[in-house]
């Protein structure tokens, strides 16, 4: 039998404490990483509007240099993320039932690389870090942007959510 410790799966193995534009690349080539899976809502944009800042998609275009790239987003909109996929000639998943496995599986399993080479990065706990490491991923959290692309300093439900996460493991995310 295999004994699941759900305060391992809500940890991250990265927390970034800043916007994804803030990660090195030359961090993330460090840790043997071959493909980054990146939320989209809080993570690369706002909630509110898919529009993104100038230095989150220059962040982005230099990233796939040098690891391949996909977004994987709960958001049921095809044409929101899909608009966002375009303008990063990048490939999506929409409605991806984070943090159910089934949907990031299929992509894993199409992918030349295997589960501890692949780092997905989100904004959320519960979502992006839980399917993650549910999966062997490397996991990135990172703070969630606002409308301009700007670090969010007090997001209300992202702090919610990780003061919860901080109860169940006694790590303080």
């Amino acid at each position: 039998m295999i004994r699941i410790n759900i305060k391992e799966l809500l940890i991250p193995r990265w927390k970034v404490n800043d916007k994804i534009s803030k990660i090195s690349i030359n961090d993330l080539l460090s840790k043997n990483l071959k493909a980054l899976i990146i939320d989209v809502d809080g993570t690369l944009t706002s909630g509110n509007k898919p529009v993104l800042s100038n230095d989150i998609k220059n962040w982005i275009v230099n990233s796939k240099k040098y690891f391949y790239t996909y977004l994987f987003s709960n958001n049921p909109s095809k044409r929101r993320i899909k608009l966002i996929a375009d303008e990063l000639d990048l490939e999506f998943t929409y409605s991806g039932g984070k943090p159910s496995k089934r949907k990031l599986k299929k992509i894993l399993d199409k992918i030349p690389y295997s589960a501890h080479e692949v780092a997905i990065i989100g904004d959320r706990v519960f979502t992006d870090i839980l399917v993650g490491n549910r999966l062997g991923m490397y996991t990135i959290l990172v703070d969630s942007v606002d409308y301009y692309g700007e670090k969010i300093e007090r997001n209300k439900f992202q702090s919610i959510e990780r003061y919860i996460a901080r109860l169940i493991t006694g790590d303080f995310l």
